[in-house]
């Protein structure tokens, strides 16, 4: 059970909470790259940690993000014009470049260049600056002398081809999402029927290791063989996941809000492209991507239809929830919580191990940010790491296993 002082402190995103100015110490995902593919293509809406912003790529195919209300009559900029290395705003034609310097305030020809340029200073709009990386844009909210190099994540360094990727909105709190996706006990029952058969086995060993990237999750299953088999699992900071899976997989769950979730998820190979059979069970939507509603980031297996739950093949024991797919199940589970779990309500169990572990770093994390202290993940190659399974002998290290497994300079993360 967490307090609700504890709760509250790891859920909230927006600016000035603890969590919310952690999160902006890190590069945050804003949208895919092909959504503003082409110099001068119109704006996209993005909302991040409780802001909303519009994206956009100018004439010489700079990327800005902006605060989406015009400083000046708080007019919407998504409706704005983007040309000649700009973003107009449509009300009364204030333009801003990717900085966010108002480059041009039409409206008042009356005043002579001085007092234009006053104006302008006066009438800057706030702005992130924005990166691509892995087809992704990237932004950083978080104060100018602090912007950390970007992370050597590996699924953004190997090419387009090796990749697959998706997104779609989890209607809860970011946290939510975290937990699932650290919670090994869950494999053996959420997704029986559907996960590998070496799952049916309950885990009954938690490790939560600090790293300097953030954290190892070790959970071991005891086969009754005399070994353990061993699912070592990375949390990088400040919100993503690599998968211990073949191809090699990973989420972010980027906040949008307090009680809304951007879930990026992605296979990849780092040494090949990926091939049909690789991507079958996931282009089925079996997996861990979702089928969305076409041109919408909302799944097609949602709240609003009880993820389209077929109660015979519930019964049938084919499918333990009577769910299609691996992330549908995940999302369905977590949302039913509500938007903010209440965690005050809880009773773990000795099963919990790890997520009650996972609390107590995220929560000592925070305490370090407010103490000046330096934060797991600055040094960009501190995340050339994979998850991984393997199989020991018991009573084996497991920072052992961690240092054979984990660490990797392959070459894509090494590049």
């Amino acid at each position: 059970m967490l307090s609700q002082k504890d709760n509250e402190a790891l859920t909230r995103v927006g600016a000035g909470t603890p969590m919310g100015e952690l999160m902006r110490r890190y590069w945050i995902p804003a949208a895919f790259s092909h959504q503003v593919a082409k110099p001068d293509c119109p704006p996209i809406r993005v909302k991040l940690m409780g802001e909303n912003l519009v994206l956009f790529r100018d004439t010489n195919g700079r990327l800005g993000l902006l605060d989406e209300r015009c400083p000046h009559r708080t007019a919407s900029m998504f409706y704005g014009r983007n040309e000649e290395a700009g973003l107009r705003c449509v009300y009364h034609g204030l333009k801003f470049d990717v900085d966010g310097n108002c480059v041009d305030v039409p409206c008042v020809p009356q005043v002579g260049d001085k007092q234009q340029q006053k104006i302008r200073k006066q009438l800057a709009i706030k702005s992130y600056p924005c990166i691509e990386r892995g087809d992704v844009v990237w932004t950083y909210m978080g104060p100018a002398e602090h912007k950390p190099a970007f992370p050597e994540l590996e699924w953004t360094m190997v090419p387009s081809s090796h990749r697959f990727a998706t997104r779609h909105i989890q209607e809860c709190n970011w946290l939510q999402g975290l937990e699932g996706g650290f919670d090994a006990t869950h494999l053996t029952f959420l997704h029986g029927g559907d996960a590998e058969k070496s799952r049916s086995i309950v885990a009954t060993i938690y490790e939560v290791l600090p790293t300097d990237f953030g954290f190892v999750v070790a959970t071991g299953r005891d086969p009754g063989n005399g070994s353990i088999m061993w699912n070592i699992n990375v949390m990088l900071m400040p919100f993503h996941k690599v998968i211990s899976s073949i191809p090699h997989a990973a989420h972010v769950w980027a906040p949008i809000d307090d009680e809304n979730t951007m879930l990026y998820s992605v296979n990849f190979h780092p040494s090949r492209p990926l091939t049909d059979e690789d991507l079958a069970r996931e282009k089925s939507f079996r997996g861990i991507h979702t089928e969305n509603i076409p041109g919408t980031d909302h799944a097609i297996r949602n709240k609003a239809n009880d993820y389209l739950i077929d109660r015979v093949l519930q019964a049938s024991g084919q499918s333990y929830t009577g769910m299609r797919g691996l992330g549908t199940q995940d999302c369905a589970i977590q949302e039913s919580m509500g938007p903010i779990a209440d965690r005050t309500r809880e009773h773990l169990l000795a099963s919990d191990a790890a997520i009650g572990k996972i609390r107590r770093l995220l929560l000592q994390t925070l305490k370090d940010r407010a103490a000046g202290k330096p934060l797991p993940g600055m040094r960009p190659e501190s995340y050339r790491v994979r998850s991984a399974r393997c199989e020991a002998p018991k009573g084996q290290p497991i920072m052992d296993l961690i240092d054979r497994h984990v660490r990797v300079e392959t070459r894509a993360a090494a590049e």
